[in-house]
């Protein structure tokens, strides 16, 4: 057991250990070329070092190092998350080609299979808890692990964008990892946050590195496993959407995107625009503002899922009802409503255009008035 003292120690650590690193290796991307190029799909338009993921997976090493925790899995999750980074730290070099990179993800999702780490049982609403044979065990596993770490890899596309949200999604664990007394899923998860945060003073808006692959490969990967550990293998009746929940805004984006290129009949694998950062910045929204707001939902999102996981039913209902709200309004925005509309969005906007509107009128008449009585 660690008391609060090592855990700001090591909280310290990472965040300065992230902060520092970040600055020799922005100098070594931009010497090795490692760099990102304004094209037409992407937001930024100056050429902008990546590779700033070493900086965040050092922090959370040394953090680790000092805290050590005492769990039968640290090893392989510890080969596993080196194997990922060294994977997203080549592809920012190379290049590489989708499939290469893939098999890095499913070499790493296979130490953790084979260790033993498995989601062996998830517990539905209003049905109970599953056992999971093994074969459906590995298959649940492997696709959470591989799923998780490219939806965090596929929102990475504003300054700050994944950084911020692995955190929020990382705060949430923490929380009902305390909550459960998880002590070792708190211990990588404040390693992992305090990283984060070094990183995140040089890549908010306007970013001067970006995290490349090899950061959100390393994020994606960090989170779905220690959902795993301080998740999935919770006792609360709704156990199997708490995961869900908390990564609302990575995994919906994910699968929005794969439903909208199957409707429009574009390739699955086809890289576009159409992501809800991208949605709210063509609907106006600066860079930063957009940021803003993701984070908020994100941080939403969160709060539901603690409140979710330790709701009596009924209160749980009237949270479905809000999440399914929520999450409408994310297909509209990005462009999975039929033909692209958006009614309800656009409802709001009428609505408050006309209160605008009737506003103004107000006032002008109330201005006339004034000049009426005056003369």
């Amino acid at each position: 057991m660690f008391d609060i003292t090592s855990l700001i120690i090591a909280f310290i650590l990472a965040v300065l250990t992230s902060y520092i690193l970040t600055f020799p290796i922005r100098k070594l991307a931009v010497k090795w070329k490692v760099m990102d190029y304004p094209e037409l799909r992407k937001i930024h338009t100056t050429i902008t070092p990546r590779m700033g993921g070493v900086a965040i997976f050092a922090g959370v090493v040394v953090a680790l190092l000092y805290l050590r925790p005492q769990i039968p899995e640290f090893l392989p999750i510890s080969i596993g998350a080196t194997i990922i980074m060294v994977t997203g730290l080549l592809d920012d070099r190379y290049q590489l080609r989708p499939l290469v990179k893939l098999t890095g993800q499913i070499i790493a999702a296979s130490i953790l299979i084979f260790s033993g780490l498995l989601i062996d049982n998830i517990t539905i609403p209003l049905y109970g808890m599953i056992e999971l044979n093994i074969f459906v065990s590995v298959i649940v596993t492997f696709f959470w692990i591989i799923g998780i770490t490219n939806a965090i890899n596929l929102i990475d596309g504003l300054d700050g964008l994944a950084t911020g949200v692995s955190t929020i999604a990382l705060t949430s664990i923490t929380v009902m990892a305390f909550i459960d007394g998880r002590m070792a899923v708190i211990l990588i998860c404040i390693s992992i946050i305090g990283s984060n945060i070094g990183f995140l003073f040089h890549n908010f808006y306007p970013a001067k590195i970006y995290m490349g692959d090899t950061g959100s490969l390393f994020l994606g990967y960090s989170v779905a496993v220690l959902s795993m550990l301080g998740l999935f293998k919770s006792l609360t009746f709704f156990s199997f959407v708490i995961p869900i929940l908390v990564l609302a805004i990575p995994i919906f984006d994910t699968l929005f995107s794969i439903l909208r290129r199957l409707i429009n009949k574009k390739p699955v694998l086809e890289a576009d625009n159409q992501h809800i950062h991208y949605q709210l910045i063509a609907s106006g929204f600066s860079h930063r503002t957009t940021v803003l707001i993701i984070y908020a939902f994100s941080a939403l999102f969160g709060v539901l899922a603690v409140f979710f996981s330790y709701a009596s039913f009924a209160l749980a209902l009237g949270i479905t009802f809000l999440i399914v709200f929520i999450l409408h309004l994310f297909a509209e925005m990005t462009g999975v409503v039929k033909g692209g509309r958006k009614p309800v969005i656009d409802t709001v906007k009428n609505t408050a255009a006309k209160t605008v509107n009737k506003d103004n009128k107000d006032d002008k008449d109330d201005k006339k008035k004034k000049k009426r009585t005056s003369s």
